[in-house]
């Protein structure tokens, strides 16, 4: 299986703009899964409610579903990528899968970030791991890193591959994400942005360092802190299956749940 990541430096709120170029990026390229950034064609830092609201889309609907929806089946891929959500008159920073058929599957950013609770309600989709291809993928966002029980939950659902759509500003992230696939044995793919946005009061700049790691901590490829790019490594996802540490330890096997 071909997983793939492209790390971006979005312009805030020109979404036809920053589509375009993902679009460029990917084209000459052949993938079976591509993992984009957190909210990765509007933009991080909204001043208020009501300006994320204006750049929101209904779960399924919208110009950049649409256009998404019309890669993954001209790619005959699987494509996840961020986006804030409208549900009624609350916001969710959620991240959706778009199959080759159009189909779709949607979660909600369970662990808010600082600012971000201006914004957006904690997540209530809970973690789920679903099939594409014979591979059990799940889907965290960004901060839902820093709680090791969000990536042993996806494990537990079977996940081999962990997609992580990110907006990351904090350093630790890229290494602990090594951590995380060791301690679960299982692929990740951290998809985060470069460049800096600003409002009054507050100014972020983004970190990049995107990496796929595969379920021995090795960084089977990466991004640097500057550059925008695509990546792309062939990987079996069954590898994720082997929980075996040493001939008597099993990572899952070995849990002590009732002690915890």
């Amino acid at each position: 299986m071909i997983v793939s990541l492209y790390q971006n430096n979005p312009r805030f709120g020109k979404v036809p703009d920053n589509l375009d170029q993902l679009l460029r990026a990917v084209g000459p390229h052949k993938f079976d899964l591509l993992v984009l950034p957190e909210l990765f064609a509007t933009g991080y830092l909204f001043a208020d409610f009501n300006q994320a609201f204006l750049l929101s889309d209904e779960a399924g609907k919208g110009y950049l579903f649409e256009s998404i929806r019309k890669l993954a089946a001209e790619k005959n891929s699987l494509i996840i990528y961020g986006f804030p959500e409208r549900r009624g008159k609350r916001l969710f920073n959620s991240s959706i899968a778009v199959f080759p058929d159009g189909q779709y599957l949607l979660y909600q950013k369970s662990h808010l970030f600082d600012t971000e609770k201006e914004i957006f309600s904690p997540g209530e989709s809970g973690f789920s791991a679903f099939s594409f291809r014979g591979a059990r993928i799940g889907m965290m966002i960004c901060f839902d890193w820093r709680f090791p029980e969000a990536a042993r939950k996806l494990t537990l659902l079977g996940a081999q591959i962990i997609c992580h759509p990110s907006n990351l500003v904090l350093p630790h992230c890229p290494d602990a994400m090594i951590t995380r696939a060791l301690e679960n044995a299982v692929f990740t793919i951290t998809a985060n942005r470069i460049g800096e946005e600003k409002r009054p009061g507050l100014t972020l700049r983004f970190i990049g360092k995107s990496r796929i790691i595969s379920p021995n901590g090795a960084i089977l490829a990466q991004l640097d802190s500057e550059q925008t790019g695509f990546i792309a490594v062939d990987i079996n996802p069954e590898l994720a299956d082997n929980k075996r540490v040493t001939a008597n330890n099993d990572l899952l096997a070995d849990r002590r749940p009732e002690l915890y």
